[in-house]
Order: structure tokens, then C-alpha cells, then sequence
């Protein structure tokens, strides 16, 4: 019996202690659980290992309250935010800062990443030791750490500790001021793109590092079909690795932008062959975490199209209907395989224990996406106005419900 599987069994009596919902058995098949009810499952409480609650900081994009709920609302019970925050959680005080306020304001379980260099700059290291107990790993997310000396000093330093390095990975010096794939659309419409790779060459050099200290390492958000052979490969050669990617880039395209900001994110929407390679990664277990890299920002933020707008787009509330939809229902991939890389994947590399954590959906009742019902303060979603399947009925978090229906 599998971890998952294990905590359905657990989560039999704890389903009647905490919530009213009328069923009166379910059961384990593959990893998923079905009430006999129709069409209700009860999922294991998904982790998310990447999400941007902007606070302390930025706490008119989204606070450590309202990213709380709008992860319960999509059965979250577990996340780890990104250290891009002001101020930076590169020092024991600046991160005893955020932990005070997940403490006080979070109804799920927030794990806080550092930064790997000051201030994200990329100058010169943060206090990794002093900082070892408060954090689950350390990330410069938003920018790829430059140095190449600097980046093996972290990991030497992460790896004395136990500790992983969670790597955006970019090479600032192919940017070249792109803002969007470099492919197709950008051409046909007058913008500047970003090749993919800035992205894998990132990946192939800290690969080389990783080989050479033995470090955990961890890659976000891979966008491109030489990230995933890449890492295929290190994988397969035994490297300490392991990488997520984000439920948009498994089911859309750059033939799929529109000028408008809430198809803007970094990285971007890559090529149809990208995507391909993506969903082919997530089915041999090349890629062993589906992460939505939640990343609000204001309403005027994003309001600027395709050039101007801020990087980023919302995801908890969507992630798991947006994959049933899109690649469960027309048979791309299993509900198991799913719920595993939203679940036990994650659970497993961040070392993140499961508690007594589930979520009830019921799964074939078609809605369209309004963004106003979000509980997120953002509302960038390229998924707005579309139609789904999977609305979260309820989620509890060691026994106690966190969101209702």
C-alpha cells in the first residue's frame, strides 16, 4: 500500500469526526479514492513547493491570509513560498519576520524558502547556516543565481546542513529584454522573446555542480523540451535531482497567447513541441512535482498586456481542475499520476509529512472560471472563462476544516 493510499485508510474516521458530508464509505483504487457517492473523491491534501504570498511587503497583490485560503480553497494543505519579499529572508531577522506572520494568519500549513544570496542580488550569500532551522530550503526565485562560484559555495554550504537548493534557473545574459517565448507568435506580432535557452543552459551547469558536491538539488518550473532531456538524462546517471512544472505549461502553448497580461508569466508559454515534452516528462517521472508557482499581482499590474504587464499569474484554485480537465478526462494522463506529483512527490523531496489532511471534490458537474470568486487578491488567470470539471467541496487540515463549499 502506498503512503497515499495508507492515509485514506487513516482518513476514514477522521472524514465523520470533521465534516458534514453525507457519505457513508469510500474506497481506495490506484490512489484515488471514490465516495459511493457519485461523482465526490476524497484527495490527500495537496503541496504546492511554490507559491508567492507577497507578504511581508507586498501585501496589496496577496497576504499570507487570503494565499492561505485560496490554497485551501484548491486543496492545498501544504505549501512553500518564494523569498522575493521586502524584506528578503536572507537573515534570521528577516525571516523570523515572515514566519511571525504565517504564524499568526495562515490556515494551512507555509514553509518558507530563503534566499540563497542578499537582498536576491546575487553578490553575496545569505546567512545560510543562521537561517538553516527556520527554512525548508533556499531559492533566489524570480532570478537564476549568475556565478558560477557562487552557486557551488551555496550548495557546499546547503549541503553541510541537510538542506536543499531550489533553483530558478536563467542565464540573465540571453535575455536580451524578452518577455515571452521566442517562437512563432512573438515573431508574427512584433515582440521580444525569450529562447529557451536561457532556461536549460542554467540547468546543465548546476547539473555539473551537483555532480561535483552531491548537493539535493531541485529545479522550478521547467518550460522546455531540452530542460526535460536534460534532466532525464541526470536522472538517469544518478544525480541528486528532481524538478516541477506548472500545471499551464503542460496544456497550453505559445500558438495560445493573447495580448493581454494574464498570459504572461516567466517562463514562458513555449512551443506546442515543449508542451509535448512536458506531459512525456510528467509520464516517465522525469518530472516529479506539478507546482502552480501561484504569483499574484494587482489589477493595474497586469493590465498592461503582453510587454508591459507584470510576470506572474494566479494558479492554486485552478490547478487540479485545469489537469482533470485538460489531460485527465481525455485520457493524456491517469487521476493517480496526477494526485502523486500535486501530493507524495512533493511530500517526499521536501520532506513535508502528510498529516491528517484531505480534500472532497466533486469531479464532473462542468462551471466556468470566474476569477471573481477567487480567494486570492489576484485574479491573472489564462484559464478565465474557460470550462472545468472539479470544484473542492471541502478541505481539512489536521482535522479541522480550513474551506467549505
Amino acid at each position: 500500500m502506498t503512503k497515499i493510499a495508507e492515509m485514506h485508510q487513516l482518513n476514514k474516521t477522521a472524514l465523520t469526526a470533521t465534516s458534514s458530508f453525507p457519505v457513508s464509505s469510500f474506497s481506495v483504487d490506484d490512489d484515488v479514492s471514490r465516495f459511493d457517492r457519485p461523482n465526490y473523491f476524497l484527495f490527500p491534501g495537496f503541496c504546492d513547493v511554490h507559491v508567492h504570498f507577497r507578504e511581508p511587503g507586498f501585501s496589496y497583490k496577496e497576504t499570507i491570509k487570503s494565499g492561505s485560503l485560496s490554497a485551501a480553497r484548491g486543496g492545498y494543505t501544504d505549501v512553500c513560498t518564494m523569498p522575493n519579499l521586502a524584506p528578503v529572508p536572507d537573515s534570521v531577522a528577516h525571516i523570523t519576520l515572515q514566519r511571525d506572520l504565517i504564524a499568526r494568519d495562515a490556515c494551512i500549513g507555509v514553509y518558507p524558502l530563503a534566499a540563497i544570496t542578499v537582498g536576491e542580488k546575487g553578490e553575496q550569500l545569505s546567512d545560510i547556516e543562521g537561517m538553516a532551522p527556520l527554512c525548508i530550503g533556499y531559492s533566489d526565485d524570480g532570478r537564476g543565481v549568475q556565478s558560477d562560484e557562487m552557486m557551488r559555495e551555496a550548495m557546499t554550504r546547503a549541503k553541510a546542513l541537510g538542506k536543499m537548493i531550489v533553483a530558478h534557473c536563467e542565464v540573465n545574459d540571453l535575455l536580451h529584454g524578452g518577455y515571452i517565448h521566442d517562437g512563432a507568435y512573438a515573431k508574427a506580432h512584433g515582440h521580444r522573446g525569450i529562447c529557451s535557452e536561457s532556461e536549460w543552459a542554467q540547468i546543465a551547469r548546476d547539473i555539473e555542480l551537483v555532480r561535483e558536491i552531491g548537493c539535493r538539488y531541485h529545479v522550478c518550473h521547467i518550460s522546455t523540451k531540452e530542460s526535460v532531456d536534460i534532466i532525464r538524462r541526470a536522472k538517469a546517471e544518478g544525480v541528486n535531482i528532481t524538478c516541477e512544472t506548472g500545471p499551464h505549461y503542460l496544456v497550453m502553448d505559445d500558438s495560445m497567447l493573447q495580448e493581454d497580461g494574464r498570459f504572461k508569466m516567466n517562463p514562458p508559454l513555449r512551443d506546442k513541441t515543449d508542451r509535448e515534452a512536458l506531459v512525456e516528462g510528467l509520464k516517465d517521472g522525469t518530472i516529479d512535482c506539478i507546482a502552480t508557482d501561484h504569483a499574484p499581482h494587482s489589477a493595474e499590474e497586469k493590465a498592461k498586456g503582453l510587454e508591459k504587464s507584470a510576470f506572474g499569474i494566479v494558479g492554486l484554485e485552478t490547478a487540479l481542475p485545469v489537469l482533470y480537465t485538460k489531460l485527465v478526462k481525455p485520457g493524456i494522463l491517469p487521476l493517480s499520476r496526477v494526485v502523486d506529483a500535486l501530493c507524495e512527490a512533493p511530500r517526499k523531496r521536501f520532506e513535508i509529512p502528510f498529516g491528517n489532511d484531505f480534500s472532497i471534490w466533486e469531479m464532473e458537474t462542468p462551471y466556468r472560471v470566474d476569477p471573481a470568486e477567487f480567494q486570492s487578491m489576484g485574479r491573472a488567470t489564462p484559464f478565465a472563462g474557460e470550462t472545468l470539471y472539479g470544484r473542492c467541496v471541502c478541505t481539512v487540515k489536521n482535522g479541522q476544516i480550513v474551506w467549505q463549499e
